[in-house]
């Protein structure tokens, strides 16, 4: 495993981390800047060397000090830079917010310290996040800023080029983590380097949902929580809206409860625009959990349990996410459902790992492109995002 040597930044609760290690890798140490992250982190892997703070304040020379490596000794360096600069639901800043910088420290860490492999996970918004965001109320009458720092994609395209000039040729895709055996449906860019300038091919899956090419069926959720006996620490719905839940059977939403009483139930949401189907929404056993998010109690976001008047509990988060039942969350209920809903899933992490250990061995030469569709949208692979960036155009629904 000496060869496989790697470090971890954003590690979070260590699912990327874990999971690499899972396939092989030997994790180094790791880099968390979350407290509650940080506890969980020692809770675990007390013999991992713990950088427990902001990663600008890390450099290469004391990282390669402490850690007895060279420059260009290490197999990977990971990590999933804060999203929130990039994700659709927030103010997408960019790189001009102060999580935005952090990448472009992770950036420079990487260039300093040359590992053979890179990977960098994130949102599916930083596909269309420009590098300067002006707001629509201050953009001309057509809502479109002339500005080239202001196009849609400005940030990634500034990533790359970032990650060119420090020697690295990237590839990248959305990939779905239910068709890589994670029960869950969550779309997440992963970007794959590599140093000698080669392109690393996108990820094979391994699952699908209509178990096309011989490959293994979507896991359900009921296949995640099988077997889990622990006793369900989960929040609350308030009496208001468990008085509708008590409606819905598994898999529906406020669309199954009776059209008399969806106005009182959505509030002024009812009048919104979209098909909002994640208010009131049970999981259905017999499918993926949807995208698990940092409170399952948002009312947009709801995460219900499939039967119980209950939202997901912390252990069936933790299942849904593939971490093993021994793994500690540390912090009160908040803190774990944030720290589990941020990670990413431990499988997903080990087939990242399986595919750069068989790249590195040669074993994908030759190997053709993936049977069914890795992403429901259109260009977000780097080839066609590249090709539809330059004519002025990001992304789009697939199907």
């Amino acid at each position: 495993m000496e060869k496989y040597k790697f470090l971890g930044f954003f590690s979070g609760a260590l699912g990327l981390d874990s999971g690499l290690e899972a396939a092989g890798l030997e994790s180094l140490a790791a880099n968390e800047f979350a407290p509650t992250a940080c506890k969980t982190i020692r809770r675990n892997r007390p013999e991992l060397k713990l950088y427990d703070g902001d990663i600008r304040d890390l450099t290469a020379a004391q990282l390669t000090s402490d850690l007895k490596i060279e420059r260009e000794e290490l197999f990977a360096i990971v990590g999933g830079p804060p999203c929130q600069a990039f994700s659709t639901a927030g103010k997408r800043l960019g790189l001009n917010d102060e999580r935005g910088n952090v990448f472009l420290h992770f950036i420079d860490l990487i260039g300093e310290l040359r590992p053979k492999y890179i990977v960098i996970e994130n949102v599916r918004g930083i596909l269309s996040t420009p590098m300067v965001h002006r707001p629509h109320s201050d953009r001309d009458y057509a809502g479109i800023s002339p500005f080239d720092e202001e196009k849609p994609g400005g940030a990634l395209l500034h990533i790359l080029a970032r990650l060119k000039d420090a020697g690295y040729e990237v590839s990248f895709e959305l990939y779905n983590t239910a068709n890589f055996g994670v029960p869950q449906i969550r779309e997440r860019v992963v970007m794959i380097g590599a140093r000698d300038g080669s392109t690393v091919p996108y990820l094979f899956p391994t699952h699908d949902q209509e178990k096309r090419y011989d490959l293994a069926p979507w896991r359900t959720f009921q296949e995640a929580v099988e077997g889990l006996t622990a006793a369900p620490e989960a929040a609350k719905f308030p009496e208001r809206r468990l008085q509708f839940y008590r409606m819905l059977k598994a898999g529906q939403n406020w669309r199954d409860i009776p059209a008399h009483l969806q106005r009182a139930a959505m509030g002024k949401a009812y009048d919104a625009g979209g098909g909002k189907v994640g208010f009131y929404r049970r999981l259905a056993w017999d499918r993926p959990a949807p995208t698990l998010v940092t409170c399952p109690t948002m009312p947009a976001t709801d995460l219900a349990h499939p039967e119980e008047n209950r939202p997901l509990s912390v252990q069936e988060y933790a299942r849904v996410q593939t971490f093993p039942d021994s793994w500690i969350f540390e912090g009160n209920l908040t803190d774990r459902y944030k720290q589990i809903g941020n990670a990413v899933p431990v499988k997903f992490g080990e087939a990242i790992g399986r595919h750069l250990k068989a790249y590195d061995a040669g074993e994908l030469a030759g190997k053709t492109a993936a049977p069914i569709p890795l992403s429901r949208y259109r260009n977000t692979d780097h080839r066609s995002w590249q090709a539809a960036h330059a004519q002025g155009w990001t992304t789009g629904k697939l199907f």
